[in-house]
């Protein structure tokens, strides 16, 4: 290949390497060219991530996305930078982040050490574990209660993982069918097609709390398996991840994250006002400090 064609072709190969939706663009790099920043959002993550109508989501997630989109704003001197917000599920929202269709997730996502081979987290922003949702005419209070019945989790959760380990080493002999999402799999329960619903504890509070009949349900078991919950962007995007980090960091320590976190888990949330009424986990305040975003497991 003669200097004049090794010129051009290595122009187009940078030309297309910086196009909007390529994965290998770096964050902010792709989103200054295109005057544009791709942010994903959760159906029915309550109270994380969750839509009120079909172009309005609302959530503690939600707000650290937005503080997140100022701060790039900022950076990239772009005050009047595009947002556009798609939804995702728990199984296209690695995919689609690392292909470049979208630049950050804010929702209920567990930092795993499986998952960081893909794609890199920030600093946790919240802490939970694996709990049951089940009929309060079930009389079920804990796994055991579920010997040879039917569990739903979510497809491409870490909480079907947890129970099927728990019933493998309890001889439980539990059955699993996995639901589209949160709210496929309430509506299993809901049905009778499940005893129970596997799934992160706060998560649990939500789905009850806005359902056809909240007294009807109750949250049960034991907890099992800690996981941190965080923003995940894409691996090796060292300046995305410094900024989306600094952005965590401001609002941990200028007590904004606490007061983000009484909006959403100790008040009134929409649309129905009701209180989740759970306060700050000690791991969660310990993270305030300690701005980890390591995995748990």
């Amino acid at each position: 290949m003669n200097s004049n064609k090794l010129a051009t072709a290595t122009l187009i190969f940078a030309s297309v390497a910086s196009l909007p939706g390529t994965g290998n663009a770096q964050t902010l790099e792709k989103i200054a060219s295109s005057n544009q920043i791709t942010v994903s959002y959760r159906e029915a993550a309550v109270p994380f991530s969750y839509a009120l109508s079909p172009t309005r989501a609302v959530g503690f997630s939600v707000d650290l996305t937005d503080a997140i989109i100022d701060d790039v704003r900022a950076k990239l001197k772009k005050p009047n930078l595009k947002v556009v917000r798609i939804p995702v599920t728990g199984q296209n929202r690695i995919p689609m982040l690392v292909d470049g269709t979208y630049d950050l997730e804010c929702g209920s996502t567990t930092n795993t050490a499986a998952r960081g081979k893909d794609v890199s987290f920030a600093i946790s922003h919240f802490y939970t574990g694996t709990r049951l949702l089940v009929k309060t005419s079930s009389k079920i209070k804990n796994y055991a209660d579920l010997a040879g019945k039917t569990v739903v989790a979510p497809a491409g959760s870490t909480n079907e993982k947890v129970v099927r380990k728990y019933s493998a080493d309890n001889n439980l002999n539990l059955q699993f069918v996995a639901g589209k999402d949160y709210g496929e799999s309430l509506q299993m329960v809901e049905e009778d097609r499940a005893a129970a619903l596997a799934l992160d504890d706060v998560l649990l509070f939500g789905l009850r709390a806005n359902s056809k009949a909240p007294s009807s349900l109750e949250v049960v078991g034991d907890t099992l398996q800690v996981e941190p919950y965080g923003c995940m962007l894409r691996k090796d995007d060292p300046a995305f991840k410094k900024l989306v980090d600094g952005t965590i960091t401001r609002l941990m320590k200028s007590g904004e994250f606490a007061r983000l976190y009484n909006k959403w888990f100790e008040s009134p949330i929409p649309p129905k006002g009701v209180v989740l009424g759970m306060p700050m986990s000690k791991q969660l305040k310990a993270n305030l400090k300690a701005l980890s975003d390591k995995p748990e497991f």
